[in-house]
């Protein structure tokens, strides 16, 4: 009987064998999962954490009611649906604001999705407004990160957008947009939703902001997102700007009497 082993199957066996060596002692290239946790503030929120780089920064919006040492921080509520903003106007401390506020069914009751929007004045304000641990970052901190994702240090330095993509690394990867198609700031033509990939994750959500005249921003929440940063230009703070359908970053800055997003990073 003629046997089965002959030099054509020696040779399938060796290669065979070589790709399951091969195969089987691969480099495993997965991302590795970013490092998480959790802090709180003095009202007792919990937020989510996670580090980035050699960072780390809260996942989540603030939405701290009091300063570090206890004092209450001015609120400023609605009339009807708009933020009052003849009170608004009139503030020069620290104060925060509520968009989608009005009542226990809308999506930001109490800030639970976006946080609350606070002015200018709570960055300045010695009572210190992060949680103890923690601090408002700085542009260069700002900075730090965006290089860190991937922008160069040339784009880093400069104002209005920069990068190529990493605002998507900074944004979630859905909740991004619910705009009408008649918006006129944003026609028809020209959106293409670029959702985030949240590589990062930091897990940016758009949560508009307030303008310096008391009236909330065009367009609203899911397609823009503002953060404070705590450094200044001139008499302005700088702040960073994420949009729905650029997934770049806006850096530029603004008057104190503006209402954005805080997000804190670790001392």
């Amino acid at each position: 009987m003629k046997s089965w082993i002959n030099f054509h199957n020696i040779t399938y066996l060796f290669f065979f064998l070589i790709l399951v060596v091969t195969f089987s002692c691969k480099k495993d290239n997965s991302i590795t999962p970013n490092e998480t946790g959790i802090m709180s503030d003095i009202d007792g929120n919990v937020y989510k954490t996670v580090k980035i780089g050699n960072q780390w920064w809260m996942a989540e919006n603030l939405k701290v009611k009091r300063y570090r040492n206890g004092d209450t921080i001015q609120f400023v509520g609605l009339n009807g649906y708009n933020l009052d903003s003849s009170k608004w106007n009139n503030i020069n401390s620290g104060a925060y604001c509520i968009i989608d506020n009005l009542d226990s069914t809308s999506k930001n009751f109490n800030g639970k999705e976006f946080g609350f929007l606070y002015n200018g004045f709570t960055i300045i304000d010695s009572r210190i407004i992060a949680p103890a641990g923690w601090h408002i970052p700085t542009d260069a901190e700002w900075k730090t990160l965006e290089m860190f994702l991937g922008m160069s240090d040339i784009e880093a330095n400069k104002t209005n957008w920069r990068g190529k993509t990493e605002g998507n690394k900074l944004k979630l990867q859905s909740g991004w947009s619910d705009l009408p198609e008649n918006n006129s700031n944003y026609l028809e033509s020209e959106q293409y939703y670029i959702y985030g990939s949240n590589e990062s994750g930091f897990s940016a959500l758009g949560g508009g902001c307030c303008m310096y005249n008391g009236t909330w921003s065009d367009p609203q929440t899911f397609a823009s997102g503002f953060w404070w940063t705590s450094s200044f230009i001139d008499n302005n703070i700088i702040y960073r700007y994420l949009d729905y359908h650029k997934p770049y970053v806006f850096r530029y800055y603004a008057l104190k009497t503006y209402g954005f997003n805080i997000r804190c990073v670790k001392d």
